[in-house]
């Protein structure tokens, strides 16, 4: 997928207030390591399941903060989605704790409404399975030796940094640049293995259970409209 920034802005509308969002996104997926899809490549059994969680670390909507807020994603497609061979399946989950005014503002940017790179992944999205506001906890360390989300009896992704003999002490398995990045261009992705992925939310079909398999962390810095 080309990042056009000028198609980007033909989805806002002039009641789109400048806002930006930035922090820390993860997934946990059904792929083996490395997923094949942050390559833009098609997902290692022809489709690809998971979770993907963002935490927003810095983040404003005209004058609506959105320090310290969470969103989780589900997700599922068959085929390679980005040569434009299939759409993607979501329900999306919003953090409970925030107030009116920043639910709008979580609804706009990731629906793609507020436009933005989430503007443009709104292209690749097809059925929305569900939209709810639910406790997501989220946790990161800061030398990015694990992340993990939990939304209590419903989701739980967690993973460790990927390491191997080869790796020197202290550093990161990394792809920087990737073509298929989930959060936009010119990106780094650390990489992961998935220590835990399940998901028990049978009201949006969703449920599975595993681990071991690949997980990756990119920091976003999203503007817009």
């Amino acid at each position: 997928m080309v990042v056009d920034m000028e198609a980007v802005k033909t989805v806002t509308t002039y009641n789109v207030p400048k806002w930006n969002a930035s922090g820390d996104w993860f997934d946990v997926c059904n792929c083996n390591i490395p997923c094949p899809c942050i390559f833009a490549q098609t997902p290692s059994y022809g489709y690809c399941e998971g979770v993907m969680a963002y935490h927003i670390k810095k983040g404003l909507y005209g004058e609506t903060s959105l320090d310290g807020l969470n969103v989780l994603i589900l997700d599922y497609f068959k085929g390679n989605i980005w040569a434009g061979e299939t759409k993607l399946d979501i329900a999306l989950f919003f953090d409970e704790k925030a107030n009116e005014e920043q639910r709008k503002a979580l609804n706009m940017i990731f629906t793609g409404k507020a436009g933005g790179f989430m503007g443009l992944f709104a292209n690749i999205i097809g059925e929305v399975r569900g939209l709810e506001y639910a406790p997501i906890k989220f946790e990161v360390a800061e030398n990015l030796a694990y992340w993990s989300a939990e939304i209590p009896g419903k989701v739980i992704a967690k993973a460790e940094a990927l390491t191997g003999p080869m790796t020197p002490p202290g550093k990161r398995v990394q792809t920087i640049n990737a073509p298929g990045s989930e959060v936009g261009p010119g990106t780094v992705a650390t990489w992961g293995t998935a220590v835990s992925d399940q998901v028990d939310a049978p009201d949006v079909r969703f449920q599975w259970k595993r681990s071991g398999r690949s997980s990756k962390h990119i920091p976003f810095d999203w503007t817009g409209p």
